[in-house]
């Protein structure tokens, strides 16, 4: 292999462990601990939790403030969501994420 090539995967290979990296959930908010709920999935979109468990009569419930939401609809009329939309801890967790389009600084993708 000539040293360009090498010089390539090199890159490529930095490149593709950054990019996972940028993935991992390292920087998103601890998952509740909850005992209705097993299985938690990360909502980009209202910066919060939803319970992904089938078994769960909470299954898929946001959860915000130690309360569940049967939907986005009652979450976001929640005067307490509404005040965590307006923070900046919301702004930066709610644009990043898997599928976000943004690159995840403060929580991972």
């Amino acid at each position: 292999m000539n040293k360009t090539k090498k010089m390539m995967v090199g890159v490529l290979s930095t490149l593709m462990a950054a990019s996972l990296a940028a993935c991992s959930d390292e920087s998103l908010p601890p998952k509740p601990k909850d005992q209705d709920c097993d299985d938690w999935e990360w909502d980009s979109a209202t910066g919060t939790y939803v319970c992904d468990d089938e078994d769960s009569s909470y299954h898929r419930h946001y959860y915000y403030g130690g309360h569940y939401y049967p939907s986005k609809r009652k979450l976001q009329r929640s005067a307490a969501y509404k005040s965590y939309q307006q923070s900046t801890e919301f702004k930066a967790k709610a644009k990043s994420g898997i599928g976000s389009g943004t690159k995840g600084s403060f929580f991972g993708g």
